[in-house]
């Protein structure tokens, strides 16, 4: 499995003469034949700024860093996929920050390229080559000259053509799962918040975060558009926004009326769950589907990413406990990282955590953070490092009845809340 790296202009190579690296955590590690998969569709190669790529000498034995303007390279991948490592590198410059992106180690082999990383869950749904970008653009203008005065469609407008997001996307292409942004403020101050970095942090946010609080027509117009079919679900809680149950009085009745004229789809909320009156407010009014994020279920690794205002972590569990007894389809979007996620206490934590909530799935999903940066601010590892290939494994084992995957899904029957 050779050496993937890029040259200063971006352009991919292969190395005839090394083998690819890779890293959990701070560590470098060689990669396993059992850890590799094709480079999915929809995955991107993109290269690691102010990096040099570190292989193995096969004549040697030893490790080597490439010079010569070589520059690691990482895949993205598409929704559906989790990463098992991190691409081996060093940095050129270590008080430079990577993007926030999910790195996925990638190597060439047999003719083609080849990735650290396990399926999940089916990609065909968040594939962008299943978006057809003329249809988007042509129920983009649609629906901005039915609803002229919502602001929320002009907002999503710019994430569905701009960022290409596929969950905005969807809103308009009325299908799957789409989104309707409520909040511009956030209880949490998250390390890695892809909408709202400070100044200081040496992050640059990748989107924009919503500048206004949405009136209530204005949510109810994009729900009922969108709420349509028997399996379609439309979800308060994006990445363009802060925390949405901030807005419990807007979602509550928004639901009302909503609820009032159909009972087609799903309604569902991403959340950090920490306001648990809000969310009970919030499942009382009849919500079907809740995705929790978190990053650990060990206060003091949660606190160092989350920084939580004025909530905890157990505020979290008692939300997910009181939305499961009342039958809603509970999930977490859990934040994954090789060399962390797969630690011992971690591990064991998190099946504790989801027996005691009574959670009904895991959707894994790819930290987007620079190594260093998100290292430096959690614990120091305490027992065994397993490699996460293994954690999932045993996440499986543990939590039979625990569906892991990657997305948000139409529940089973059982669980539909009419």
């Amino acid at each position: 499995m050779n050496l993937v790296y890029a040259d200063e202009q971006g352009n991919v190579y292969d190395h005839p003469d090394y083998i690819a690296l890779a890293r959990s955590g701070d560590m470098i590690v060689e990669i396993m034949e059992d850890e590799l998969i094709p480079l999915p569709d929809g995955a991107t190669l993109v290269s690691l700024p102010f990096s040099k790529p570190i292989a193995l000498d096969p004549d040697t034995g030893e490790m080597q860093v490439i010079g010569d303007g070589a520059q690691a390279v990482g895949a993205l991948l598409p929704q559906g996929y989790t990463r098992l490592n991190i691409p081996g590198y060093v940095k050129s410059d270590p008080n430079e920050k990577f993007p926030l992106f999910g790195y996925t180690a990638v190597v060439w082999k047999d003719g083609e390229f080849y990735v650290t990383a396990e399926q999940c869950d089916e990609p065909e749904r968040w594939d962008p080559e299943n978006c057809d970008r003329d249809e988007l653009k042509i129920e983009v203008d649609r629906l901005l000259t039915t609803y002229p005065e919502n602001r929320l469609y002009k907002h999503l407008s710019n994430c569905a053509l701009e960022y290409e997001c596929l969950t905005a996307s969807n809103t308009f292409l009325n299908r799957w799962e789409g989104g309707v942004p409520v909040s511009f403020s956030c209880n949490a101050g998250c390390f890695g918040c892809i909408s709202e970095q400070p100044d200081d942090s040496g992050f640059v946010a990748p989107q924009t975060r919503m500048n206004f609080k949405p009136q209530v027509d204005e949510v109810t117009q994009i729900m009922l558009e969108h709420l349509k079919h028997p399996d379609s679900i439309i979800s308060f809680g994006q990445g363009c926004e802060g925390e949405p149950s901030t807005q419990v009085k807007t979602i509550v009745e928004a639901m009302k009326q909503v609820r009032s004229q159909t009972d087609q789809g799903y309604i569902n909320i991403n959340t950090n769950a920490g306001l648990t009156d809000f969310i009970r407010a919030i499942v009382d009014e009849g919500l079907d589907l809740m995705r929790v994020s978190t990053i650990s279920a060990l206060d003091d690794h949660y606190n160092a990413y989350y920084r939580p205002r004025g909530y905890t972590l157990k505020n979290v569990e008692k939300s997910l406990i009181y939305a499961a007894e009342q039958g809603v389809y509970t999930s977490i979007n859990y934040l994954i990282f090789p060399g962390v996620t797969d630690r011992e206490e971690e591990i064991e934590a998190m099946i504790d955590f989801c027996k005691r909530t009574k959670l009904k799935m895991i959707q894994m999903r790819n930290l987007n953070i620079d190594p260093e940066s998100y290292l430096n601010l959690i614990p120091k590892a305490k027992g065994e490092i397993y490699g996460m290939k293994q954690m999932l494994q045993i996440f499986r084992e543990e939590l039979p009845d625990v569906v892991i995957g990657s997305y948000t899904h139409v529940p089973p029957k059982e669980f539909r809340r009419k």
